[in-house]
């Protein structure tokens, strides 16, 4: 037994002192950048605890809420390619600045001028933001990064993202009572929600200055190919097919769900706001931790392996999450569900770009950012008419369904077929 232990702590230190030489090892650029990061994400979750409770504060239902996340997610979906050759032209600095800077504008203007219409085209806004954001980021990290570290600023990224957001949910669960008792008018009015989402907008001002402070990295004209993709898919055919295929299933899943989950716990187990938030906080720290050990997970064991294990491992809580009378388990599900579910998505994300040449990364990271938000640009509407007619239940069966599908996908693609690679002998000619 002493041994054991003995043996166990050894491991633990050398885990311990090899994730802080990886993280000693993070350029400038990083460490600015995961500054950013640490205050954007915390005025993003204040913005996605409240907003949903904002319009329905207006007088508007759950199927408006799907028409708008629907609204933005396709523009998204159709603007991903574009903008990752925009991103290129401009710079990962540029892109960054216009990209959050836009989001932060789109936010003003939807609570200062509260009206369907203007929703609309704010979340049209908010969606091409979202998206040029979206496709700099993981090149910008490759090009921060070296082969050693790189796994772990990926997942590091999305681990301060992460807690980030959890502290901006928490505080996001008082905001409205705290501005409703300035105001002297109810914590559930749209003028309360609305001073509290106004509020972001200076959050996400004082985040733009680390980004200006970013050096600026310019790729040369002959790495701003168009055709990037169309090359890559040439020379590997069916290979992009495989690396994007699985991430769209599975935002197909979550499309039907995770942007409902605050209206869930609000219908279904009769929360408060306060409560939802800090659910949702803690929920995001819960994943930001499973973020950070995702990394040393993947050193020790591969990248496909911590993917297909730690999602497979996530669908009995999803289903504990939606069937469950008691608030108390559902709650508890929550928490190991979004941590298993979500703690790969930076490893894989890695794993697609070390495919790729270095020229077609922008544009790969623009297809999978259409696989991302094509799901979820159609689903939340789908989801909606069904939770107004039926409630949650068929959302969360074709998502569990959708979720084991991705997870053959991955194994059947990339696991199954690296354990042949290892053991050659074992193939059968076709």
């Amino acid at each position: 037994m002493k041994i054991r232990q003995s043996r166990m702590q050894r491991g633990f230190i050398s885990v311990i002192k090899t994730y802080y030489k990886r993280i000693k090892a993070f350029t400038p650029n990083a460490r600015k950048y995961l500054v950013h990061i640490i205050l954007f994400g915390a005025a993003m979750g204040v913005y996605r605890l409240l907003f949903n409770f904002y319009v329905l504060s207006l007088g508007y239902d759950e199927t408006l809420l799907g028409s708008l996340i629907t609204t933005s997610s396709i523009t998204s979906l159709v603007s991903a390619l574009p903008m990752g050759y925009l991103a290129d032209i401009l710079g990962r600095k540029n892109s960054l600045i216009i990209g959050n800077s836009l989001v932060g504008i789109s936010i003003a203007m939807m609570v200062l001028f509260p009206s369907i219409p203007m929703f609309i085209v704010m979340n049209i806004l908010l969606g091409a933001s979202q998206s040029l954001s979206g496709v700099t980021m993981g090149p910008f990290l490759m090009e921060n990064s070296g082969d050693e570290e790189r796994t772990y600023l990926f997942s590091f990224s999305s681990g301060l993202r992460m807690t980030a957001t959890s502290v901006g949910e928490w505080v996001g669960g008082y905001m409205p009572t705290w501005f409703g008792g300035w105001l002297g008018v109810s914590a559930m009015s749209s003028n309360a929600y609305a001073w509290s989402l106004g509020a972001i907008f200076f959050c996400v001002a004082i985040s733009l200055i680390p980004n200006f402070m970013l050096s600026r990295k310019r790729l040369p004209t002959s790495e701003r190919s168009v055709f990037a993709p169309l090359s890559f898919m040439m020379k590997n055919p069916g290979t992009l097919g495989k690396l994007i295929l699985p991430m769209l299933v599975t935002s197909i899943g979550a499309g039907l769900i995770m942007p409902f989950m605050n209206v869930f716990f609000r219908n279904v187990h009769n929360q408060s706001d306060a409560a939802i938030g800090v659910m949702f906080a803690w929920g995001s720290l819960a994943m930001g931790l499973g973020l950070l050990i995702a990394p040393a997970l993947a050193e020790r064991y591969g990248k496909i392996q911590v993917v297909v294990v730690t999602q497979a491992l996530s669908i009995p809580f999803l289903a504990m999450l939606g069937f469950s009378p008691w608030f108390s388990l559902s709650a508890l599900a929550y928490y190991v569900r979004l941590t298993l579910m979500n703690m790969s998505s930076p490893v894989y994300q890695t794993f697609v770009l070390e495919q790729v040449d270095p020229e077609s990364r922008a544009m790969i990271a623009s297809l999978t950012s259409m696989a991302h938000h094509f799901g979820w640009a159609f689903s939340p509407t789908i989801s909606g008419f069904f939770q107004v007619k039926y409630g949650f239940w068929p959302s969360f069966t074709s998502t569990i369904v959708l979720y084991a599908v991705s997870i053959v996908l991955y194994y059947v693609w990339f696991w199954r077929k690296r354990e042949r690679i290892k053991h050659p002998q074992t193939e059968i000619a076709v």
